[in-house]
């Protein structure tokens, strides 16, 4: 009988200044780590991912867009609140983290952006706030919201934020992310056709990225931990290329975490099929998941001690992904969201 995986069998040490708080002058000139179905690791240039990938490979990517989802404002009373929406329900009605220095109760009014749009507490869903704008929400939080880039930049989000902590293939339809498919933002549209020209096909999912993917995991024994839900689309067409690609025998390879979840959710509700669904996920991927879609795995490096890392330690393994990071440490790879990335193959023996 295995053990208990515990929350301590993920954590790595990181020092600060690989923290990558600010993108590089180009999308594509990121390092790309390789870690191959061996266990080997092997240095790279991002841009090498044409050479590792093979003509007929398909790339599943997440085509959400993220909104300028944080607003500042002040109570009725004057104080400083923190307004950040985390999934809106319809045009006015959303659910929300509110950050103030009391908790504010039901009924309780705001007021955001210079002319002061009111925002009215409804109550409480779960540990989210449900709030009425006064106006469309679209519309606030374009004049006035800003984009919620991670809170490990240590910084207010700037202009080169507005460009580059978005993915060049967006769908500006489906503007509802409160944080970037950060794998994705590798991709510029140079390498893309690039890809293209190999005959490596892609295709895309949705999945509206919640601020809960920044929430730390508070359970030592991580089974006991319970996932933040996220709403996913994998379409029909979607689903037609990854029967297509895995028929003749091509590997589907999903760029960022939000992608496997997606891709994985749509397998779990038609036991272990890839298949067209739609819904709310709070699929848990960790050591000992057998993975029903995805073959390999363009991710960034993540946080110790957190979900995403558990997810990557399913695809190798845990050993795999922290011999695989203590390289990356010593070789001063750039760590989180504008960091550079690693392409992971499912281990053959995991």
């Amino acid at each position: 009988m295995s053990r208990i995986m515990q929350l301590s069998d993920f954590n790595f040490d990181l020092p600060d200044e690989l923290i990558a708080r600010y993108p590089l002058e180009s999308r594509s000139a990121s390092r790309l780590l390789h870690l191959d179905d061996q266990g080997q690791y092997h240095d790279r240039l991002f841009k090498d991912i044409v050479d590792l990938l093979d003509e007929g490979d398909l790339l599943v990517l997440n085509d959400t867009k993220v909104m300028k989802a944080r607003l500042k404002g002040k109570r009725a009373s004057g104080g400083a609140v923190e307004v950040l929406v985390e999934r809106m329900l319809d045009q006015t009605l959303a659910h929300c983290h509110i950050k103030a220095s009391n908790t504010p109760k039901a009924g309780a009014e705001l007021f955001v952006g210079t002319d002061g749009v009111k925002v009215t507490v409804q109550g409480r869903y779960e540990n989210l706030f449900v709030v009425e704008f006064s106006e469309p929400i679209l519309s606030v939080l374009d004049r006035y919201g800003q984009l919620p880039i991670p809170p490990y930049f240590n910084r207010e989000a700037e202009a080169i934020d507005t460009e580059r902590y978005q993915t060049v293939f967006h769908d500006p339809e489906k503007i509802a992310s409160v944080a970037a498919p950060t794998a994705s933002l590798h991709f510029d549209e140079a390498l893309l056709k690039q890809l293209e020209q190999k005959g490596i096909q892609k295709t895309f999912v949705t999945l509206h990225v919640g601020a809960g993917t920044f929430m730390p995991v508070r359970t030592d024994d991580i089974t006991n931990h319970t996932m933040h839900s996220e709403w996913c689309d994998v379409p029909q067409a979607t689903v037609d290329l990854i029967q297509q690609a895995k028929a003749r025998g091509n590997k589907v390879i999903a760029v960022g975490t939000t992608a496997t979840r997606a891709l994985e959710s749509a397998a779990q509700a038609h036991q272990g099929k890839i298949a067209a669904w739609t819904g709310d996920t709070q699929i848990f991927i960790y050591p000992g998941y057998q993975f029903c879609v995805v073959d390999r795995l363009i991710t960034n490096f993540h946080l110790p001690e957190s979900t995403l890392l558990m997810l990557v330690s399913a695809l190798s393994n845990r050993e795999n992904i922290l011999k695989a990071y203590q390289h990356a440490v010593a070789e001063k790879y750039r760590f989180f969201s504008y960091g550079d990335a690693m392409l992971i193959d499912q281990t053959q023996s995991r």
